[in-house]
Order: structure tokens, then sequence, then C-alpha cells
């Protein structure tokens, strides 16, 4: 509920300054008062920043409503009084603690390190800027009760974030986010929160740095969780990296190092970490112009292969040459049809396990199935995947080789409970050194893998409403899909509807009651549509299908195939009364 009587919002104001332990957030905050602005004032304190199973993510400001200081010591204060109330051992086992290179990470996670001393939680922190994958390997290979991560991933540079892994070295999930969001709304004003101080931590009994064995263990782990390549295939791909001013430039080097490649090339104006993002107006290398500058290098040095990362480093993005002089970037789903069939080709598992979530492409279903490898759908976000995967690894005695979603997110084995852009950058470099050692590409690659199971093409249609309205508006368009649904979309024939608003209690427990539906279509194909998480958006995800004959030109067949997605994702927007 958001509150907008100008009588509320000033007390509310006034209750937070007083509260706030930071001088200039809450004069940055009085400032507001004084001001007329009272839609302003409304977006700062009209609300809070809800705790979900992402945590807590948003612009960093001055209120409830944004990333602050006061904001992240109450959330930890409540977390280190969910940890101690539920968690067996909590105190001991204690707490791991990380943070990316945004302007605010590093003193929002003293703060955090701080409040949990102060609740007396063994804290083993990386007083530097870490990636995500590493952060939460740590959990694990410490034993920690959790783990907790200062980022807002790719994220405008404006925002930061606050994740958290509990149970299984995972981030969380229902209903631990709501439990833990009840404790941190039983916590009082932060300034009433025991703290260490900053300039403390480094002598506290309670806090101490991760030791560096653990990150050469990370790098070994992984090393561990891939097929070995031959000994006689040759490791000397040019290849081009940027981690887009994160801070997994420097795992990533000790990674290729190890795994053989040497002529690994930084792109320089990227190279450093840099919470401002300088060279990009948004730091996600899914978003146009984010890898203009690696592509020129690549192309400069006609490179073998373009890897990205997002700027904590659980994202991977990559870039092929197209064979005609130019540059190929792939998508989350080709990325994860590619290396799930390159794993499960060469995993010695004898009962191997690939998951998905729920939007991203079914061709990952057609390669498990061909491998004779379990397959699993969950819902959207990786810790839907790691559940999946931790579950089935007991109950049905599987071995989990890999995960993927399709906006860029992939994990190889179960190194990390979480995404991860390390070990799946190298595991793709060592699949386009065998194919080379083969005498193929990634694009023959795609071709092969096309005849096989299909030439799968997918599409993303949205719209934007935003406010309240757009809210109510989106709202509505979902509830028409309770009433009736299409019988064709882009001329081709609605065969079935699967509504994951219901039956819940016949799915398992990753596939769990969302707003989702999905339209399966003629030929093997399905439109899904649902509201996004983060954005005022409606989202319809298209899937389409086609055999591809060994005379076929794909390039040619996939333009076709996309001009049929959109048409289908606007008919599916249109019928639901949402024009885009």
């Amino acid at each position: 509920m958001t509150i907008t009587d100008p009588t509320d919002l000033h007390a509310l104001a006034e209750a937070w300054a007083d509260g706030d332990v930071d001088e200039e957030t809450r004069t940055a905050l009085r400032a507001l008062m004084d001001g007329d602005d009272l839609a302003l004032l409304t977006e700062h304190v009209g609300a809070a920043l809800s705790f979900g199973t992402a945590g807590l993510r948003g612009e960093v400001g001055p209120g409830p409503n944004r990333m602050n200081r006061a904001v992240v010591i109450r959330t930890t204060r409540g977390l280190a009084d969910f940890l101690l109330a539920e968690v067996p051992d909590a105190a001991t086992r204690g707490v791991v603690v990380g943070f990316d290179a945004r302007t605010d990470s590093a003193r929002f996670a003293a703060d955090t390190v701080g409040v949990l001393a102060a609740a007396g939680i063994e804290v083993r922190w990386f007083p530097t800027p870490q990636p995500t994958p590493l952060i939460a390997y740590a959990q694990k290979a410490l034993d920690a009760a959790a783990a907790v991560v200062v980022t807002a991933s790719h994220n405008p540079p404006a925002d930061n974030g606050y994740k958290v892994y509990v149970e299984g070295a995972a981030q969380i999930v229902p209903p631990t986010d709501a439990a833990i969001a009840a404790a941190i709304e039983a916590v009082g004003p932060a300034r009433e929160v025991p703290l260490v101080a900053s300039e403390d931590l480094a002598d506290h009994p309670k806090v101490a740095p991760v030791d560096a064995v653990v990150v050469q263990r990370f790098l070994q782990e992984l090393e561990g969780a891939r097929p070995p390549l031959p000994d006689d295939v040759a490791r000397d791909l040019t290849i081009v990296y940027t981690p887009l001013h994160g801070v997994a430039g420097e795992l990533i080097q000790q990674a290729f190092a190890l795994a053989g490649f040497d002529d690994l090339h930084v792109e320089p104006t990227q190279a450093e970490p840099d919470g401002t993002f300088p060279t990009v107006a948004f730091p996600n290398p899914e978003e146009p112009g984010a890898l203009d500058a690696a592509l020129a290098l690549a192309r400069d040095l006609d490179a073998d292969l373009l890897i990205a990362n997002d700027p904590d480093g659980d994202r991977l993005a990559v870039a092929v040459p197209d064979g005609a002089g130019g540059w190929l970037p792939l998508s989350g789903n080709r990325i994860g049809v590619l290396l799930g069939s390159y794993l499960l080709d060469r995993t010695d598992a004898s009962r191997p396990l690939g998951v998905r979530s729920v939007v991203s492409s079914p061709m990952f279903d057609e390669v498990c199935d061909a491998r004779g490898a379990r397959f699993e759908a969950t819902l959207t976000g990786f810790k839907w995947i790691a559940r999946a995967a931790r579950e089935l690894e007991v109950s049905d005695q599987r071995t989990f080789v890999f995960g993927f979603e399709e906006a860029l997110g992939s994990t190889v084995g179960s190194v990390v409970r979480d995404k991860d852009g390390i070990g799946a950058a190298v595991a793709f470099a060592e699949m386009v050194a065998l194919l080379h050692a083969e005498g193929r590409t990634v694009l023959d690659r795609i071709r092969e893998l096309s005849v096989q199971h299909g030439a799968w093409v997918s599409h993303q249609v949205s719209v934007t409403r935003p406010g309240a309205a757009g809210q109510r508006e989106i709202a509505d368009a979902m509830a028409l899909l309770s009433e009736r649904t299409p019988h064709a979309l882009g001329g081709l024939a609605v065969t079935a509807v699967t509504d994951y608003r219901t039956g819940a209690d016949q799915r398992p427990p990753w596939l769990a009651a969302t707003d989702l539906v999905e339209c399966s279509l003629d030929g093997g194909g399905r439109a899904m549509i649902r509201p996004s998480g983060t954005e005022p958006k409606c989202k319809v995800y298209v899937d389409l299908r086609t055999a591809l004959a060994d005379d076929t030109d794909l390039a040619s067949l996939e333009a076709d195939q996309l001009a049929l997605a959109d048409r289908v994702g606007r008919d599916l927007l249109t019928f639901v009364g949402l024009q885009s």
C-alpha cells in the first residue's frame, strides 16, 4: 500500500529521518520534506522496499523506499533475528558477506558485517569487491548458515541491492522470504540497532576475511565440474573478454589460465571495477551497445570468441564470428542449448539432470531427452533451478549437469547453486576449442542441433503500462485468460492452454502457482504471457519449432519464424486487450 496523505507522509518521513544513522541521507530526506514535490516525497517514503525471494533491489537514496544504510541495517538485523531463531548453530556457523563495485556497496557491506557481529554471529567476509558466484560458493564451502551479497547485478548505475542465500547455499524461496520479511518488519529504527563500527571490524573477534584458499578451491572445483578436454585439443583460441566494469575480471583470467587458455584479451576501457559504468548507459550485456567496445577489439584481433559477464559476474554473454566478417551475439537460449548439449554429450553421469526456467527454450528438453537425461522446468529465477537440482539429486539419485535461463544465466554442475558466469564461460570456451579441433564452428554446431531437434526460435514481445492504472490494466488482461482463451495466434491453432495460476498441487514445488499462462501451438511451439516481476510490463515469450532440412538456409528460416513469432506475441497481447 502506498501512502499519499501529506500529513501522514511528513510524519513518516520525520520518523524515518530521526531513526536514520547516516547524515547524508537524513539531510536529503529533510530537504524533500521542505520542498513542494509531494509526488517525489511519496516515492521515497509512501511505501517501503519489499523484501522477497530476490532480497532487496532499488535506487539508492533516502527513505524506506530506497536503498540506503538505514534500510540495510534494519534488513540485516531482521535477517540475524531470523537465523538465530530458525537455523541451528547459526551464530557459530556464521554468515558470509560480499559485495560488488557499485558506489555504495562497500559501505552497505560493512554495515551488514557490523550488525551481524553485534548480534553475536560469526562473519567471514570479502573486504574487496568479488563476483556473486564466488560469494555463493563460499557459503557452501564454509558451511555457513547464510550469505549476503550487496549487489544490483546488471541494474542501472543508480541502483543497489541485497541478495540473501540460506538453505543449501541457494537464494531464498518461499516461505523463507516471508519469514525474513516479517523479522525485518519487527526491527525498530536503524539508529537503535546495535552495530560494530566499520573502523572496528578488522579487530573484532566475530569478524575475519574469507581465507584465500576458498578462492583456489572454487577454481579447482570449477575445473572438476567440466568434462576434461582431450590432451590433443589445442587451447589456442584468441578470446576477447569484458567484465563491463564489473568484478569478475580477475577470477575469469585465473580460471582461463588454469584451463590452458593463454590468449585472453580484456577490453581495456572496461577492465577495472567501476560502479559508475562510464562506457555503457546500462551495464547489461543484453542491452544494445553494451558489447560495442569488446566487439571492436574482437574484430581488430580477428578473435575466435567474445565472452562477457555482467557486473557481478553471474551472467554469461557470448558472441561468435558469423562467417561473413561480422559477429553474432548469442541469446541466452542459444547459449543454454549449446552448453547443455556439449556437457550432456560428454558427461559420465549415469543419471544426468538438466534444468531450465519455464520461459526458456523447450529445445533444451529435446536435447536432454535425446541424451537420456531427465529434464525439468522451474519457475523463473535460479533459486528455483537450484531447488529442483538439490531435491532431485536426493529423491531421484540424479547428477545435476547443467541449468540455464533465457536471461543469460547458466551454471555448470553443483559447484555454485546459482548462476555462474565464470564456470560457464570456461566451459563454453572448451566447447569452442573442441569444435575447432574437429574442424567445426559454433554456427556449424547450431545447425547440427537444429537438424536433430528442430529449428527453434525464441522471441519476446512486451507492453509497458506504468503506474497504478497500468498495474490494474495488466491484472485485468491476465484475469481475462481465466474466462476465455484464444483459438489461434499468428495463424497457428492453439492446441492447449496451461494456466500456472492453478493446479500447483499437481506440480513439483519448483513449479508453484504463478501468474503465467501458456498457449500450446500447432507444430510444437508455444506462447507464454505473464506480468514482469520487476518492471511495469506484461511480457509474452514465444517459442516456435520447425523442421530443418539439410539443404535449407537456417538464417532465412529463422528470419521467417521470428516474424511469425512476433505476430503470435502481438496477437496474444491484442487478445487480452493490451495493444503493443
